[in-house]
């Protein structure tokens, strides 16, 4: 009779054991709803929002220094196979050209020209010799600079003839012949 007791005994300590691990299993499975939630707003909003936030400002700033550092790098290479381009700190601004009758400046490509006072012509070997921004004209070889009106060299090899005295104001690569 006494092991049947004790066969009894361990026989209900077990379901109960079994039965508080089932519970125990159910309740830990079940938290997390609104009333009861695994993480509070208030954990998320003063700790772990900012350092997401934190960690996306440096990973952003990060990128892009390297972005500025690439575009640098880029423009300066730019610039060293392309000394005469214009644009940038010294090519945008204008130069002032004054040639005499008999003077001739050839333009390089892209370079623009206006006429400020005097009278020019222009010659070329391809057609147009000039295009007239001003008028949205084309200028073939031969023909007369209009005054006040800026010009553009399509290709280089463009020569502005003076017939007297002449100003001029250039931008881009020139040379006076």
């Amino acid at each position: 009779m006494k092991q049947r007791k004790t066969a009894w005994t361990i026989r209900l300590s077990a379901l109960l054991l079994a039965g508080l691990c089932l519970c125990g299993g159910t309740a830990l499975a079940a938290g997390g709803d609104q009333d009861d939630p695994l993480i509070t707003l208030s954990y998320l909003t003063r700790t772990v929002t900012p350092d997401i936030l934190e960690q996306v400002e440096r990973q952003g700033e990060q990128y892009r220094t390297q972005l500025l550092e690439r575009f640098n790098t880029a423009i300066e290479e730019f610039r060293q196979q392309n000394p005469g381009a214009s644009g940038g700190e010294g090519g945008a601004a204008y130069t002032a050209v004054t040639l005499t009758g008999g003077q001739r400046l050839s333009l390089d490509a892209g370079s623009e020209v206006l006429l400020r006072s005097g009278s020019a012509s222009v010659s070329s070997s391809g057609a147009p010799a000039l295009t007239d921004l001003t008028s949205g004209a084309s200028l073939d070889s031969g023909g007369a600079l209009a005054a006040n009106h800026l010009y553009l060299a399509p290709a280089a090899g463009r020569v502005v003839t003076a017939s007297g005295a002449v100003q001029l104001m250039v931008r881009g690569g020139c040379a006076v012949l």
